[in-house]
């Protein structure tokens, strides 16, 4: 064999390795009852904040302390403990991703991302003047 196809073997033989290590690593979204079922193992829940339950944050007792209900698309429920201040617009968001562990009926969250699509949407008043000044042109 030519020097050349061993060096093209072996950076090949690397990239699967390294693909293999990285493949570990990758997390899907998960359910609250799948999540559930692994409890004590990281993984994103998207949920939305259940609304009818209090949202528990005290900023002056204990401001890295957030506890509240989500709720995924499947109707199943969590209490969610965030050791972090509150997210702002958390009561507005419409859904929530939140990284952490299930521990017993409650999930641990360590990051939590917020979805408000409602801050993408055009405000019909600029809509309307961008489309007056566009005929009038």
């Amino acid at each position: 064999m030519k020097k050349t196809h061993i060096i093209v073997l072996v950076l090949i033989a690397a990239a699967v390795g390294y693909m293999i290590m990285t493949m570990g690593s990758l997390s899907t979204y998960e359910t609250i009852a799948s999540a559930r079922q692994k409890q004590g193992k990281f993984v994103h829940v998207i949920a939305r904040l259940d609304k009818t339950q209090p949202v528990e944050y005290d900023q002056v007792k204990d401001p890295n302390y957030l506890s509240f209900v989500a709720m995924d698309s499947l109707g199943n429920k969590a209490k969610v403990i965030f050791h972090s201040p509150k997210p702002p617009e958390l009561e507005q968001s419409e859904r929530i991703v939140m990284k952490g562990k299930m521990q017993g009926d409650v999930f641990e969250c360590k990051d939590i991302l917020l979805k408000c699509p409602s801050k993408y949407k055009d405000d019909p008043k600029n809509v309307q003047k961008s489309l007056n000044q566009n005929t009038q042109q």
